[in-house]
């Protein structure tokens, strides 16, 4: 009987340890699928800009916003040096945000390890450009969600893979911009959820006819408001849609009354990329 019991006991856990792989695999697709009355969410543009001492892409800047905002999403930007270092910076240029000059992609990770950076108004700090691991370390470790701009000057494919080695899949969103470089990275991995710019119908037919499942996108519905049909069609086939309040419409809040967020909330946003992180949580939590 002890012998049957053993060979049980260990296919019952290895069932158990299963399932739960599985579950994990799909928390992402689950927490970015559309349900009405859902809490409404902001995603902190370039990981947080525009709070005097906090510079952009700067890991303490994440932190800091993660104790106002605890389910805050955190878009940032995907850059390498010359050497090959993934690291988070969002100009080519190291000049307007670190005390650096010259490309990214021309210094190697030890002259850009020694670097400071900028707050927003040119002021300089005691944080350095954080190492892409770092980030996704703290992701994983604290529960936030990284929706991932990858820089021209590097490859879609080789952030995929870096994040996958990393066991940090259900703490990235990728950003894509175009239907060819979201379906490579879906056929690729067919667990991660990609954000597809979808701004009218002529791109949500395309996005349907892609073959990524809907519940693999968040849709990125542009940085203006699209017709409010768009947003309904999205939530039917279960996606949730952002808007890029950063610019033009983040200005137009901050003159006209923070109550905009709210009102725009109510034509079908479900998420808010801002670069008045703090303001639009205040605004659509009141």
């Amino acid at each position: 009987m002890k012998k049957l019991l053993i060979p049980i006991l260990l296919i019952s856990f290895l069932l158990i340890g299963c399932k739960v792989k599985n579950i994990q695999e799909k928390t992402l697709q689950t927490y970015f699928s559309y349900a009405e009355n859902r809490e409404l969410l902001v995603s902190a543009h370039r990981g947080g800009k525009g709070y005097v001492g906090y510079p952009e892409n700067c890991l303490e800047t994440m932190q800091y916003i993660k104790k106002y905002i605890p389910n805050a999403l955190f878009e940032i930007d995907v850059a390498k040096s010359k050497d090959g270092v993934l690291l988070l910076m969002h100009d080519n240029a190291l000049d307007r945000t670190s005390t650096g000059s010259g490309r990214v992609d021309q210094n190697n990770w030890e002259a850009l390890s020694k670097l400071k950076l900028k707050d927003n108004f040119d002021s300089i700090v005691d944080f350095k450009i954080p190492l892409f691991k770092d980030v996704l370390d703290w992701a994983k470790k604290d529960n936030a969600i990284l929706t991932v701009d990858i820089k021209r000057s590097v490859d879609p494919e080789e952030v995929l893979h870096f994040i996958e080695e990393n066991n940090a899949l259900n703490q990235s969103v990728i950003i894509t911009y175009s239907m060819e470089t979201a379906q490579k990275l879906y056929k690729l991995n067919p667990k991660v959820v990609l954000s597809v710019s979808i701004r009218n119908m002529e791109e949500f037919n395309r996005a349907a006819n892609s073959g990524i499942p809907w519940k693999n996108m968040v849709a990125f519905t542009g940085t203006r408001l699209s017709d409010p049909l768009l947003y309904k069609k999205l939530h039917e086939k279960g996606v949730m849609c952002m808007l890029g309040t950063l610019g033009n419409l983040d200005k137009q809040a901050a003159s006209k009354g923070d109550h905009l967020y709210k009102e725009w909330a109510k034509l079908g946003i479900d998420i808010f990329a801002a670069d008045r992180a703090l303001e639009v949580q205040k605004a659509i939590t009141k």
